[in-house]
């Protein structure tokens, strides 16, 4: 009879994987000892491995090289990140090592930018997609940015007022890309994206307004869709239109060269996870090449904006089981030291599922339970796994403590959460520590951020 939660594992999940394996009873991430970085640290933590947000861009460049190759492709591909994904700097400076663009959304982020150029990280060829309503501060920011020559940002258009108020404040020339409003899938609440220009609009908006403008060069045509890149009627019939509008606006307006596909590169989320990144890359270039072929214009240079995709896999949370409820014969509750609403929002908002495992106790039998978290709202749980319906883990016990982690947490989660803020119930932002690798492989530890202190709190509040 099959009792230890390894065996558990090994009869329902393929295991290891290229991010986790078990030594000596402990769970690796990244070759990374966990139960070493949790008598180390504490708990609860957050840790951010540095190393997988280069591997990522590395392997989404790979496989949009070899796409371009095999269906002869002969325009560019330019990988930008997205940086509402995760602001951090180590994050913008890790992904920055891979030559790559800037994709952003807000005022906000030009501040960053510009703090980038003064600590040399970037010059001023550096190259930024502005996405985005854009606020008279955002569209201030742009235009004092280009008229200091920074001419490689390129906003793009989301309505009509944004490039007269460019060009009131911009005096040399500049690119500028429109993106497309598109159609939401069937289900959504409402028909179409409240960001960007109707497909019918674009075309007599370019004749009426960007052909004859003096300084107004229009670049990239921009599409992108709320449910990401996946292989459904949906996705591809709304990449056909995009397309449409492409190839008649290049007819009128041979300046376009470029298109950009947006982001939504899915990232794993349960160990079962299946997805063909290289079919699907493959097949958008190939579809790009044959239609453009078919109205006879030139391909586009392809653009993507891959936010989850560079920087989640390389965040983990990290909890101690401190108690088990029992509220009936049935239901046992574990009681994480930190809460999912506040460190993992998107468990909560939009019920998202991550990879979640334990550390330790690999060889002990196990049970089905619920996670809880500390605040007093109800909605402070988790309360299954995508792979099982259900959560099982090693079996609490007083004397034996027990460490679990979620894993692939790193985009989104703490600007959501209001990272170094006043979160539910008071609940302090955990202790986040950085992980590299030396020359030599070695792991390198730094602390990112210690553990919010009551006196922090306090502060924020007006007591102190």
């Amino acid at each position: 009879m099959k009792i230890k939660y390894s065996e558990l594992i090994d009869q329902t999940l393929y295991f290891p994987t290229e991010e986790f394996n078990v030594s000596e009873n402990s769970l690796l991430f990244h070759d990374i000892p966990l139960m070493e970085v949790v008598e180390k640290f504490g708990t609860p933590l957050k840790l951010s491995y540095l190393p997988k947000i280069s591997q990522n861009i590395q392997k989404a460049k790979g496989w949009f090289k070899e796409a371009f190759e095999k269906t002869g492709y002969k325009k560019n591909y330019t990988y930008c990140y997205c940086t509402k994904s995760s602001h951090f700097n180590f994050v913008i400076e890790e992904a920055l090592k891979n030559d790559i663009s800037i994709e952003t959304s807000s005022a906000y982020d030009m501040d960053i930018v510009k703090a980038l150029y003064d600590k040399g990280k970037v010059d001023k060829n550096i190259e930024v997609i502005c996405n985005g309503f854009k606020t008279d501060d955002y569209l201030a920011k742009i235009s004092d940015m280009i008229n200091n020559g920074f001419e490689n940002i390129t906003p793009i258009l989301d309505n009509y007022r944004e490039l007269d108020k460019l060009t009131e404040s911009i005096d040399t020339t500049f690119d500028i890309g429109i993106r497309i409003a598109s159609e939401e899938e069937p289900k959504f609440e409402f028909y179409t994206s409240r960001l960007g220009i109707g497909y019918k609009d674009i075309i007599p908006y370019y004749s009426q307004k960007i052909a004859e403008h003096p300084n107004a060069r229009l670049k990239m045509l921009h599409f992108f869709i709320n449910t990401g890149i996946k292989d459904t009627a949906y996705y591809w019939n709304e990449l056909y239109k995009c397309l449409r509008v492409y190839a008649r606006l290049k007819k009128i307006a041979p300046e376009v060269n470029s298109l950009n596909i947006g982001g939504g590169f899915p990232i794993k989320t349960s160990l079962q996870f299946d997805y063909d990144y290289q079919y699907m890359i493959e097949e958008i270039v190939s579809q790009i090449k044959k239609f453009c072929e078919e109205e006879g214009v030139d391909e586009p240079n392809i653009y993507t904006e891959f936010g989850s995709f560079t920087v989640g896999e390389s965040g983990a949370n990290i909890y101690k089981i401190i108690s088990q409820k029992r509220q009936n014969d049935r239901e046992k509750w574990n009681m994480i030291d930190s809460s999912f609403m506040t460190t993992l929002p998107d468990t909560w908002a939009i019920s998202r599922h991550f990879i979640m495992l334990p550390l330790n106790r690999w060889e002990d039998t196990y049970e089905r339970v619920f996670l809880g978290g500390l605040t007093c709202d109800s909605d402070d749980y988790y309360n299954s796994e995508q792979h099982t319906n259900a959560i099982y883990l090693p079996v609490f016990s007083d004397t034996k403590p027990l460490y679990i982690g979620f894993f692939h947490t790193g985009a989104y989660q703490e600007t959501i959460g209001g990272y170094g803020g006043v979160h539910h119930c008071l609940m302090p932002q955990p202790r986040h520590i950085l992980i590299q690798k030396d020359e030599n492989g070695e792991l390198q530890y730094e602390v990112f951020r210690e553990k919010q202190e009551p006196e922090d709190i306090l502060k924020l509040l007006g007591y102190r």
